[in-house]
């Protein structure tokens, strides 16, 4: 074994190193030359999922339980290949309202409602404080083997126990690079850069424990897989066993890779960059399944080398039998330990401070509340409280240790910690793709989901440390055997964990449902579904009109000052104004789109429901009408009915490009293989193919045409337009097309001007388009068409009637339709584009019979004139 002075010193050097690390990642931060933009980063961040349950614990399971272990990876493993659907829809919805915690995540979901933010908030930290004990322990028992001294705690006052300074340790580095400075991001690239290098620094070790195991105290698997076989301990240890207990370990295994306030943190807002994601998809998976494939080879050595004498949670330790081995490993599990622990504690911290003390003060019926929010130190006020926190979390995570003793396995703890953050998943995730969820729901379901995790996977490890009655696990409360937690209601094989976690979602799921659609949806709830829920078809900032209030600008950019400083708030209101190229006096009155962006700032650093807070306190507002909310609505369903037409129109471009693409394709290749093709055959399919090439780039120009009206960036050169001119010049182009088809044109304009405001070549483009199709239904020879301009009460009227077939009645809307050809044939486009162009200008262009007999068209285009024109 190693001497103590030496592990504590080579320990240490190695949380030293951490500092430098995080310090040198913060440091190129600054200088814009981040450590931790890289998929490959971010993948090794993810693994701080892999903490001393997995280093330790994995083996001490798979030497009880077999195979099991594998469901803890097996969940992530499948949860990461949804990433491209749940993950990157959460880093969406959380970078673009700046959310920074898991618990200020539900408070925006649900209308920025702070009972739920602080529900989950102290779910939190009451499901996290055994998991962060969890590793302490980890870290003081395997001290103790390292060392040569007992594993057990027992005797060792407080004071004297190692994990009482790691804490201290890590809480101090947790303080220096999580809570340095307020961000309205909270990214903390150094600390992030850190955890990516304990997870190389963990899988190292652990791999080189597994190898010393299997290469160098056995001759192999198979040679250790014998031995294990002739021992009588393989059997069970690869046996595949109560299949509901996998199914819901793997159920919570998914739930926690993503739930988890260490893996929101790291995941989501942590992430620097959403292709990463895509990365992480298989990196991840691949890393887990790595730093697993030694787990049941130390576990059978274990198992056949020191037997049950050995807790196998210290297996991975106690069979390395050179110091420095053991050394490297110990700092692998030292690693595995102090990455949960940082990330957690920091998470939690802005959790606490977000969601359940800011809230807390800064409510105006607290006395003094109105007084907080106008102080101008209300930045550091937060750090100090997240800084607290992170002390206070460290001390409750040792006390419980230090409690519980010996009592708890690691995977036990690890298990109910899981369980409880579970019960967050009906809210977030369904939340996310149902609009329908309210906010009473949401709490109804997660105070009965907590409750009964409570009562039957918390209460029965409570009971293993004797705080509980032993009693009340082995024959239910009065005796009552249904109520037994382990086996509520007289459910069995699913396994303890599996009978718990089956109740707590189930309940909580139906009430969760039950309760929203019993329901009705605040006006704040409704807006909030809308903003995530339709992520994707949202752009930043809308709904900004459904702010009703007053404030000046001064007041709004002072506020946002206090929290992220007055260089950063004055380059919020001062590039807003840019934007909308108009300067911003101290005393206007602030646009809900620079209120909306304080307070999404504001999100950032303190969490939406006490940003809410702060914005209230210095704006006069009106609370939101049913009628916006109506609105607001509508809009949803608006952007969704675009989104399909968007869909529909891209799909109907693609199919008739492709025809002429397809003509010219076919003639080219006919060309190309037939050499020896007559000269008027060749000079025919060379026709054929500019034709195609016309139209085709004709069908461009127009598609460019229509989406330029569509989106509004269309220019127009609006003057004082004689339509009768443009008649006479649109005829006189269009003449020889006349004169080919042999039909006749007639142009009937008065000789008194009719002017109208608008673009000449916009007009012109229209007249030309109808006179075009006039021409082409027209009967050859012999046709007859007339165009005609009369003035009627302020209005313009330009005629084009023609002898064709005419347009039925039913057709007479659709032939506007993009891509819906008429009688002339063509793209489809052009009477679709000629209505736009006249729409631009205030008119109107409709088709009506030319005679009333159902023959011939006649195309109206209506124009505005000006009083001052007629």
């Amino acid at each position: 074994m190693v001497p103590a002075w030496v592990v504590v010193i080579v320990s240490l050097a190695y949380l030293g190193l951490l500092f430098g690390i995080a310090h040198h990642g913060d440091r190129r931060a600054a200088a814009g030359r981040s450590l931790i933009s890289s998929g490959v980063v971010y993948a090794l961040s993810l693994a701080v999922y892999a903490t001393s349950w997995t280093y330790y614990g994995s083996v001490g399971r798979a030497a009880t339980r077999g195979l099991e272990f594998l469901t803890i990876y097996l969940g992530p493993a499948l949860a990461m290949a949804c990433s491209a659907v749940v993950l990157q829809k959460m880093i969406r919805v959380s970078k673009r309202y700046r959310i920074t915690s898991l618990s200020d995540f539900a408070a925006a979901r649900f209308g920025n409602s702070r009972l739920l933010g602080g529900l989950v908030a102290l779910i939190a930290v009451v499901g996290t404080v055994p998991y962060i004990a969890l590793q302490l322990k980890a870290v003081s028992s395997t001290f103790r083997v390292v060392s040569g001294g007992p594993v057990s705690t027992a005797g060792v006052p407080p004071y004297a126990d190692t994990a009482l300074y790691v804490a201290l340790v890590l809480a101090l580095f947790a303080i220096l690079f999580g809570t340095g400075h307020l961000d309205a991001t909270e990214r903390h690239e150094g600390m992030v850069a850190a955890i990516a290098f304990e997870s190389v620094v963990k899988l190292v070790a652990f791999l080189a424990a597994g190898m010393y195991v299997t290469f160098g105290i056995f001759g192999g698997f198979a040679d250790l897989f014998d031995r294990a076989a002739a021992a009588q301990v393989a059997t069970e240890a690869v046996t595949i066993g109560g299949y509901g207990n996998w199914f819901w370990l793997i159920v919570l295994s998914a739930f926690a890779v993503l739930l988890l306030p260490r893996q929101f943190q790291i995941g989501v807002v942590e992430n620097v960059d959403e292709r990463h994601v895509r990365t992480a998809s298989w990196l991840f998976p691949l890393y887990l399944l790595v730093i697993n494939v030694f787990v049941l080879p130390i576990a059978l050595a274990g198992l056949i080398t020191l037997g049950p004498a050995v807790s196998p949670d210290t297996y991975v330790l106690a069979l390395q039998q050179h110091s420095a081995l053991a050394l490297l490993v110990f700092i692998g599990g030292l690693s595995a330990a102090t990455g949960m622990v940082i990330v957690e504690t920091i998470a939690l911290s802005t959790m606490v401070s977000n969601s359940l003390v800011m809230p807390l003060l800064l409510r105006p019926s607290t006395r003094g509340g109105a007084d907080l929010a106008a102080r101008g130190d209300l930045g550091r006020l937060v750090l100090r409280i997240r800084r607290v926190t992170i002390l206070v979390v460290l001390l409750l995570g040792f006390g419980f240790f230090r409690i519980s003793g010996d009592a708890l396995g690691l995977v036990d703890m690890g298990l109910v910690s899981f369980a409880a953050v579970a019960q967050f998943a009906p809210a977030l995730l369904g939340g996310l793709w149902w609009k329908g969820a309210t906010r009473n729901g949401a709490l109804a379901g997660l105070v009965a989901g907590i409750v009964l995790w409570a009562y039957t996977l918390l209460l029965p490890e409570l009971a293993k440390t004797g705080w509980v009655p032993g009693s009340i696990v082995r024959d239910g409360p009065f005796g009552v055997a249904l109520l037994r937690p382990q086996e509520l209601f007289g459910l069995s094989g699913a396994g303890a964990v599996g009978n718990g976690v089956f109740w707590s979602l189930l309940v909580n799921v139906v009430l969760f449902v039950g309760v929203s659609l019993a329901g009705r949806r605040t006006p704040a709830e409704t807006g909030h579904a809308a903003l995530f829920v339709d992520i994707d078809r949202r752009t930043p900032g809308p709904g900004t009109r459904f702010y009703r209030g007053s404030v000046p600008v001064a007041r709004l950019r002072d506020l946002l000052a206090r929290f992220v400083g007055a260089e950063a708030a004055t380059a919020l209101v001062a590039g807003h104004g840019s934007r909308r190229s108009a300067s911003l006096p101290d005393e206007a009155e602030a646009e809900p789109e620079l209120v909306r962006q304080v307070e999404t700032a504001l999100t950032g650093a303190v969490g939406p429901a006490a940003a809410r807070a702060l914005v209230a306190s210095v704006a006069d507002e009106e609370p939101l009408g049913m009628a916006e909310v109506v609105e607001l609505v509508g809009e949803a369903q608006h952007l969704r009915e675009l989104d399909r037409l968007k869909d529909e129109f891209v799909a109907t471009v693609t199919h008739e490009l492709r025809t002429p693409l397809t003509s010219i394709r076919a003639f080219t290749e006919i060309l190309r293989d037939n050499p020896d093709l007559p000269a008027e055959e060749r000079g025919r399919y060379l026709e054929i193919m500019a034709t195609e090439t016309e139209r085709l780039t004709r069908m461009v120009n127009q598609v460019l045409d229509l989406a330029r009206l569509e989106s509004g960036n269309a220019e127009w050169r609006l003057t004082s337009v004689d339509l009768g001119s443009v008649i006479d010049e649109a005829a006189t182009a269009t003449a020889q097309l006349f004169t080919d088809k042999r039909v006749e044109l007639d142009v009937d304009v008065p000789a008194e001007p009719a002017v109208t405001e608008a673009d000449r070549d916009g007009v012109m483009q229209v007249l030309l388009n109808l006179l075009s199709n006039a021409a082409k239904v027209s009967p050859s020879p012999g046709g007859r068409v007339r165009i005609t301009l009369r003035t009627d009460d302020g209005t313009a009227r330009i005629d084009v009637a023609d002898d064709g077939p005419g347009v039925p009645p039913p057709d007479r809307e659709l032939i506007f339709d993009r891509f819906r050809r008429g009688g002339a044939g063509g793209t489809g486009l052009g009477l679709a584009i000629s209505r736009r162009i006249i729409e631009q200008f205030g008119g109107t262009l409709h088709v009506s019979d030319c005679g009333g007999d159902g023959r011939g068209a006649t195309f109206t285009v209506g124009l505005p004139v000006p009083a001052r024109r007629r």
